[in-house]
Formats: C-alpha cells, sequence, structure tokens
C-alpha cells in the first residue's frame, strides 16, 4: 500500500537505463573551469544608476534610481559573495544540472519537466506587472554582468544570458519543495510493498530536495524550524513593539540566508534576509514595518491513483469517460566525464490533476496549492514596500505564496499573526491524507479557503505573538486565539506544539511588563520545557540508567542533576543531545529535532542511545562531564568557536556529529533580526549571521567574520541612512551615472 505521508524527507529516485551501448550521438559540454568571452552580457554603461555600498561587516546597501536599478545592484552584490549557489539555483529552474553535474542531479532537471514550470512562465509571464517584471530582468541582469568579469565561474556557457523567467522558475521550483511536494513525488517511485524492485538499471539516489551539486549541498526543505515573536505596547515597558526575525535554515547552500538592504527612489527601502536567486528581501523590515515567516504544515498535496485504460495506457477514466493522458518525451542531458555530456529520453504525462507518473504497479497523479502560479516575485516586492498593517495584509490576501505562518509588527504598534496558506477546499467523504481515487471530479479540488478566513490573530489583549512550528491554535494566551473547531480536518492544521512554542508561551506569559533585555532574553533561551520530550528523557535515564556502566551512571546522574538549560558551560547537554541524536538514528523512534515534543520515547531506545552517547564523549573528550561548549561547535574556515544553543530550544542550534566526536553545527539560529519601534514609532534594529556576507568565498575577511559575535549570542547594528552606513564604509561600488 502507498502512503501520503512519511515521517522523514524522502527524494526522487527515478530509474532511468543509461544504455551507454545504445548513444550514438554525444554533446561535447562546456563545463567549469569555462573561459571565453562573456562581454556580450554586460549592459550599456547608462542603463542602470545603481551605488553598492559595504559596510564594515560587508553587508550591501543597494541604492538605486528605481527598483530595477536597486533589483540590478542586489544580483551583483550577492553575486560577488556567492556566485555559485545562485547560478546553481538557476541551473536547477532551468533543467540543466545533469548537463553540469552529473547523473546524482539530474532528477531535478526531470522534476522540472514534470511539473511542467516553463509552460506556465511562457504563458503567463507578460501577465506579471511590467514594473516586477523589469525588476526580475534587471536582476538577471545584474547576474550576467556579473558572469561576465569572472568567466571563470561560469558553469557552462548554455545557460546565459540568465533572463527574468529563469529568477520566476527558481520561485516556482523551491517553493513547493519547502511544504514537502519532492517527498510526495518520490513516493510514486517507491513500489508499494517491501520486496519490490524499481526499475532495474540505474537507481538514481535523492536528490530534488537536495538541489545537490559540487557547490550547494544543504537541503532546500529539511525542517529545521524556525521562531517569529512579537510585543505590542500592551505588554512592553515602554510603549515599545518589538518583532524578532529568526528563521532555522541551513547554514550553506541553497536555502542559507543572505543579509542586504535594497532601496531605491521609488518607495523601496527594505533590509534583512533573502536567498540565492530571490529579487528581493524575503525577510526582514522597513521603516514602517517587519515580518518573519515560520514553516507551516498544512495538508497540500494529494495523490489520486488513475483507472487506466486496459485497452490503451494513456487512457484514464474520469467522470464516467475515457480521457486521453497527455504524454511528451523530454531530453535530459547529463554528464558522464569530463565534457561528455549525453541525451537521456525520459517520457513524463500530464492528467486533469496534474503531474502523473507511471509505474509498473499503477499510474498517479499529483495536485498540490499554488500549481502554476508565477506571481511570487510580485508578492515579496508588495510586501517590501509595504507601509501600513492594510497594504502588507493585501500583499498576502493576493499572493500565491501557499503556506508559511508569519508574524508582523509595524511603527504604529500593531502586531499580527497568520496561518498562511492555500487550503484546498476539499470534498467531504474521501480519505484526505492516503491514495484518492482519482476517476471522479469529486476529488479535483480547485478553490481555496479565502485568506481572511485563515486563522489569524490581531493586536491581542495579551500584548504578544509567537509561532514556532507550532499550531496556530495556540498563538497567544486568551480568547483571541483560532479555534481548531472552526477548521476543517481535511485541510492539515496543525495542532501539536513545539519546545520552542512551550517556552515562548511560558515566558512571555509570565512577564506582563516586557523591556528590550528581556525581550532578547526569550529570543535566546536555552531551556527545554518540563513537558518536553528532553525532559522525558532525562526523568527516564535517571531513573533507569543503562546497567553495567559507570560511565553511562555518571551520565544519568548528570541529567538527573541537569536545570534542562542548554547554555554553553552545562556539563549535561553533551549528553542529552547525544542520546537525542542517536534516538534519531534508531528505527525503533520517529524523532523529529525541530519538534521535541510528545514524541514517546521507549525506554530501551533511550538506553541504548545514552550509551551510544557515553561511548562517544569516553572516547573522544576521556570522560562524559564535558562542557556542551566543547562538544558543540561552529566551524568555518579557521575559525572554530564553541556555541550554546541546541535543538529545538529559542536559541536554535542542530549539529552533525564529527568523527572527533564533536557536533559542527549546520543548522538553526542564522540570520537573525531583532527590531524595535518605541513609543514614538523610531525605529532601532540589529542583526547577525552566523557567518558573514562572504557566504562562499574563503578568501574574504567576510568569511565568518560574524561568528565569535554569533556565539557570543550578540548582535550588531543594522544601519538604514546613507551617513550611518558611510560612517562605516568599506568599500564603494558604482554603476551608471556618477
Amino acid at each position: 500500500m502507498m502512503y501520503k505521508k512519511v515521517g522523514k524527507i524522502a527524494g526522487l529516485g527515478l530509474g532511468i537505463l543509461l544504455l551507454l551501448t545504445a548513444v550514438t550521438i554525444f554533446y561535447p559540454q562546456n563545463t567549469w573551469p569555462f573561459t571565453t568571452n562573456l562581454d556580450y552580457l554586460i549592459p550599456p554603461e547608462d542603463q542602470y544608476n545603481v551605488r553598492i555600498l559595504r559596510d564594515e561587516w560587508g553587508v550591501p546597501h543597494i541604492f538605486g534610481q528605481t527598483d530595477a536599478d536597486a533589483a540590478y545592484g542586489l544580483a551583483f552584490a550577492h553575486a560577488e559573495d556567492d556566485f555559485g549557489t545562485i547560478q546553481d539555483t538557476v541551473l536547477a529552474s532551468r533543467g540543466m544540472l545533469g548537463q553540469v553535474y552529473g547523473r546524482d542531479s539530474a532528477p531535478i532537471d526531470y522534476f522540472v519537466h514534470l511539473l511542467r514550470i516553463w509552460d506556465d512562465i511562457d504563458a503567463q509571464y507578460e501577465t506579471i506587472p511590467p514594473q516586477t517584471r523589469a525588476v526580475l530582468e534587471a536582476y538577471a541582469a545584474g547576474l550576467n554582468h556579473y558572469a561576465a568579469l569572472h568567466p571563470d565561474e561560469v558553469a557552462t556557457a548554455d545557460l546565459f544570458p540568465i533572463t527574468g523567467q529563469d529568477i520566476t522558475a527558481g520561485f516556482m521550483l523551491k517553493v513547493p519543495v519547502f511544504f514537502g511536494l519532492d517527498s510526495a513525488v518520490g513516493e510514486l517511485f517507491e513500489p508499494p510493498e517491501e520486496g519490490d524492485q524499481r526499475l532495474e538499471i540505474g537507481d538514481w539516489p535523492v536528490a530534488i530536495a537536495n538541489l545537490q551539486s559540487p557547490i550547494s549541498q544543504s537541503p532546500i526543505s529539511a525542517p529545521y524550524g524556525s521562531n517569529v515573536f512579537a510585543v505590542s505596547p500592551a505588554r512592553s515597558a515602554n510603549g515599545e513593539t518589538f518583532l524578532a526575525v529568526n528563521s532555522h535554515q541551513p547554514w550553506e547552500g541553497a536555502a542559507a540566508w543572505y543579509e542586504a538592504h535594497v532601496r531605491s527612489e521609488e518607495g523601496w527601502d527594505a533590509v534583512g534576509g533573502l536567498l540565492p536567486g530571490a529579487p528581493a528581501i524575503v525577510l526582514g523590515h522597513n521603516r514602517q514595518l517587519g515580518w518573519s515567516f515560520t514553516v507551516n504544515h498544512p495538508d497540500l498535496v494529494d495523490i489520486y491513483e488513475l483507472e487506466i485504460n486496459p485497452d490503451n495506457p494513456n487512457q484514464y477514466k474520469f467522470d464516467g469517460e475515457w480521457r486521453e493522458l497527455e504524454v511528451r518525451q523530454v531530453t535530459l542531458r547529463v554528464k558522464i566525464v569530463g565534457r561528455l555530456v549525453i541525451p537521456v529520453q525520459q517520457t513524463v504525462w500530464w492528467s486533469v490533476y496534474g503531474p502523473t507518473v507511471q509505474q509498473e504497479w499503477g499510474t498517479f497523479a499529483i495536485r498540490y496549492a499554488g500549481m502554476g502560479e508565477v506571481g511570487y516575485a510580485e508578492q515579496f516586492l508588495r510586501l517590501n514596500k509595504a507601509t501600513n498593517l492594510a497594504e502588507w495584509q493585501a500583499a498576502m490576501r493576493d499572493g500565491p505564496l501557499p503556506m508559511f505562518n508569519a508574524g508582523y509588527a509595524d511603527n504604529q504598534g500593531n502586531i499580527y499573526y497568520v496561518y498562511n496558506a492555500r487550503l484546498p477546499l476539499r470534498a467531504e467523504g474521501y480519505d484526505w491524507q492516503g491514495v484518492l481515487p482519482g476517476n471522479t471530479s469529486e476529488t479535483l479540488w480547485t478553490e481555496y479557503l479565502p485568506y481572511d478566513e485563515l486563522p489569524q490573530v490581531l493586536n491581542p489583549a495579551s500584548g504578544f505573538i509567537q509561532n514556532a512550528n507550532s499550531t496556530p491554535y495556540q498563538t497567544t494566551l486568551g480568547p483571541e486565539n483560532p479555534q481548531e473547531a472552526d477548521y476543517a480536518p481535511a485541510f492539515g492544521i496543525e495542532t501539536a506544539m513545539t519546545n520552542r512554542a512551550l517556552r515562548a508561551l511560558a515566558l512571555f506569559g509570565a512577564d506582563e511588563v516586557i523591556t528590550w533585555e528581556e525581550f532578547y532574553a526569550i529570543k535566546y533561551d536555552t531551556a527545554y520545557d518540563p513537558t518536553s520530550d528532553v525532559a522525558q528523557l532525562v526523568q527516564m535515564l535517571a531513573e533507569n540508567p543503562p546497567p553495567g556502566d559507570e560511565n553511562a551512571r555518571q551520565a544519568a546522574k548528570l541529567l538527573a542533576e541537569w536545570d534542562l538549560q542548554a547554555t554553553p558551560d552545562s556539563r549535561a547537554t553533551a549528553v542529552a543531545v547525544l542520546t537525542l541524536n542517536f534516538l534519531y538514528e534508531s528505527d525503533e523512534v520517529e524523532l523529529e529535532p525541530w519538534r521535541l515534543v510528545n514524541s514517546n520515547i521507549p525506554l530501551a531506545a533511550a538506553q541504548d542511545s545514552l550509551q551510544q552517547a557515553v561511548d562517544v564523549l569516553v572516547e573522544n573528550f576521556g570522560g562524559v562531564d564535558v562542557p556542551w561548549q566543547e562538544v558543540n561547535r561552529l566551524i568555518r574556515g579557521n575559525v572554530d568557536v564553541g556555541l550554546g544553543g541546541g535543538p529545538d530550544v529559542n536559541h536554535a542550534i542542530y549539529g552533525e556529529l564529527q568523527e572527533d566526536g564533536r557536533f559542527r553545527g549546520i543548522a538553526g539560529d542564522s540570520y537573525i533580526m531583532l527590531v524595535q519601534w518605541d513609543a514614538d514609532g523610531r525605529l532601532t534594529s540589529q542583526s547577525i549571521h552566523q557567518y558573514g556576507s562572504a557566504t562562499s568565498r574563503p578568501d574574504s575577511p567576510h568569511y565568518a567574520d560574524q561568528a565569535p559575535l554569533f556565539a557570543q549570542r550578540r548582535l550588531k547594528p543594522v544601519w538604514l541612512d546613507e551617513a550611518d552606513i558611510r560612517a562605516h564604509l568599506e568599500r564603494e561600488t558604482v554603476f551608471g551615472k556618477r
């Protein structure tokens, strides 16, 4: 039986027969390092008028005459710091990864064809407002200009020129991956019963969730979690409004944050974080308001089994009639070795539901929220340029963004939370968590719950809102919380809490007069709630340590005396987090490190994992009594510093266990902003990046210059006014008119 929902991120396994003896045409391909004259990509000197002012931290402040000028400068500045990853995202959205990086990346190219991303772009790109298309095309021009000046960094000449359509395609590829479309598609390539075989040759590995290439390795969709908190004048000490922008993302690769400030004379003046290939700020603030997102998990994907005509495999029954599957042959170009690239023919299908896959065990179609939408850049630009709550809500209401909890605050003292989602209006009487019958229009949803009916909280009497990948039904304290009874189970809205959400509710709820210092401390809280998995684990092992090992008994004693705080000096946290690490790897426990609540950990699995943790500590540190910061490390180039924090605490740090027994931080707290408007609406903002602005430039002084501050849980100023920026100026780059 095929199941729609899976516990861990699955990728797309594609069985493709690479029969080299049958290949008669070879395509030599220029791949990195590629050197040629790309001067044709350089725009006319006065086409874009923009200044890039980099402050002492290397953060680019882009000053453009128009929005398009600013987008051009943003692209060029980001390319200076991370051209390789941006290039990879464009290769992915163009369906060209396989010809540059080989067969391990080719499944993503198939995915692009399967979703018909370029059909939608060809049909709808001209419907994007002209001002937004100008921004998209200027952003692409900035990337092209950088490539022309640095041909040694170009992966393949075939990619250029990059276009505004490419940037649009990047959103269309990445956004569905955030809500697990790659996992759902991956299931269609898994046989229904254990023991069944996939196609005989060419079992391609997981690739879609990772956007794998030698440059960008980090998973886009890994659910490490995020936080957003806001406090209104009703609860702050001096009439201030506070906002915490605190997304938890991988620290490297296609989903790593980059900080920038973008300003034009057409009203664009926003600062915050963006991902490679994004032509606008994704989360952050402008002078009047700020916002942030956390991943939510509504049910946005459905899988259907089609009833195939036994006399015609390309016909399926729908509402009592046979319909034709749309069948296409697509060519994937796959690098074999060096410059040798071969064409690989594949078939993709399409039904009334959407993308369709034929397998020996059945034919399955998939439908997902926001399918075919091209307006992401328009929505983010509107968020960037909104000047009040009504404008910001209108941008959310009108835009295609199909998911994400959103938290908001502004200079008027408003705070707001919305469980943003394009929730399909589904018919009753079907199991929407399973595989659905694909032969009836009753299962073909076409409409969504209106934005104004989504779970949301505006200016609650409690004076705060929070979300940490948790249920919207416990956003704050008091009657303004959305009610679960108002929403159909088919929407799949979460009812679970995370440790971070439990701590936020407890800390904000216990403090009726919150100062800036207290708000700061809540963001960096490192405690586990008494009802969390960690507290359950600690109590279980303190009362039932593994028998026969003195080191294990000492570790259990450390846990028994632990205050549940993952502080840098804690001597129990290493035991606890290492135990969690091995529990997560165990087949006996379904443990999500970003949501350590209500996992029901078996004693035997806990004891076995504790013993493994003890063995690692004893072998590498000589004992179990080890300060957490000696184990938990931020390692970047020549920087190697200790950290506090841990999985599913407000100061979230997720590490990867190394051979020397240390955790190397790979995700969690990454780009952080703490924003304040005082009682008169005056803005103050601070930020930090886990590494620095030069996200893939090891030779830059900004490759890891923010890491020591990050480890000390300190922030740096955010400068918006040109005079302040110039007082801390490192260098300036000018394009166009002087």
